[in-house]
């Protein structure tokens, strides 16, 4: 068991989760503590029955810190992530900035738990959108090997922050009124529209997001000889990511054998009857912790490939649920 356990960003959406699932799931520490910036420092939050202050985040808030657990912007974790490791803290980090780098895990608990174990200081946690595809990926990748794969994401504005909803929710209200509405995160109306641009644009002329697909998945599988290509889009959906998948194995992959590896994975559920129209759904994914999949169907003009549908909570399983979830692998296998 952890003496301390520390939540940095335990104000934000997916901290707010990240609270909710220790409880929940009677993680195993002593104490707890709650960070957040300085205009969130000072809110009380209600946790195990006791309401517990939001302290400030500070270079010099992390001595006596067991395992760190932080949502923060990639700018925040570059800044004070290092204090803590070097505070002698095990950091689980939710940002995107220390995921890449070549010493740092970047961990799916269900795919390379080992990664985690083996690390020292930073364990990164993957992109929302790249977790829910490479827990699909994995047992394909094993079964037949996964040589290319084409993904298109739909995503929740829920992935751009607290703001991303309001953004969605005040705006659509607006267009139904018919007044005008000023945008605080996108560049553009979300309401009742659909942007082709996730992240920023390099000059291959992929986003951000995209190339976030495609290097972390092939870190995550330890196959760099994985070839993907991404196209990620934001929706006027609140919450749960959705993306179309098209992967191409070594051998031939029936729908049958697909359904009956991804029914067989941890973290997977299936939901493919289409003779009834069944098949996973943002409306009936939200809470969730799994990654569902749905529309398994033969790649027509490919007798390699295999198509389907995956959604997942963007917020949970994309964020929290796996922040919490290498959190309690390292507490079971505390020495």
């Amino acid at each position: 068991m952890f003496n301390t356990v520390a939540v940095v960003g335990a104000t934000g959406a997916v901290g707010r989760i990240i609270l909710q699932l220790l409880q929940e799931r009677k993680f195993p520490a002593k104490n707890f503590r709650f960070f957040a910036s300085a205009r969130s420092a000072g809110q009380k939050v209600e946790f195990n029955g006791s309401s517990i202050t939001v302290e400030e985040l500070t270079h010099d808030c992390f001595k006596g810190i067991d395992l760190l657990i932080a949502s923060t912007p990639d700018e925040t974790a570059a800044e004070f992530l290092p204090s803590a490791v070097k505070a002698g803290c095990k950091v689980i980090d939710e940002s995107g900035f220390f995921r890449m780098m070549p010493d740092v895990a970047l961990v799916v608990p269900e795919i390379n738990p080992e990664a985690a174990l083996n690390a020292k200081g930073i364990i990164a946690s993957p992109n929302c959108s790249t977790t829910q595809m490479v827990l699909a990926l994995k047992p394909l990748h094993d079964a037949a090997k996964v040589r290319r794969v084409i993904v298109s994401t739909y995503q929740a504005t829920s992935g751009a922050g607290l703001q991303g909803t309001a953004d969605l929710i005040d705006g659509s209200r607006a267009h139904l009124d018919g007044k005008d509405f000023q945008y605080q995160v996108f560049k553009y109306p979300i309401a009742f529209n659909a942007i082709p641009q996730i992240g920023s644009f390099k000059d291959d002329g992929y986003t951000s997001e995209e190339l976030k697909m495609v290097y972390e998945t092939r870190k995550i599988l330890g196959d760099e000889s994985i070839q993907i290509c991404a196209t990620c889009i934001r929706i006027p959906v609140s919450n749960c990511h959705s993306e179309t998948i098209n992967v191409e194995t070594e051998r031939p992959v029936s729908v049958e054998e697909a359904r009956r590896l991804f029914a067989a994975t941890p973290g997977i559920t299936v939901i493919d009857d289409p003779a009834n129209s069944q098949y996973p759904m943002p409306s009936t994914c939200d809470g969730s912790d799994d990654v569902f999949i749905g529309r398994i169907r033969k790649d027509m003009s490919n007798p390699n490939a295999i198509t389907f549908w995956c959604v997942s909570d963007n917020l949970r399983k994309g964020a929290a649920t796996n922040a919490v979830q290498i959190a309690e692998l390292l507490a079971k296998n505390l020495k």
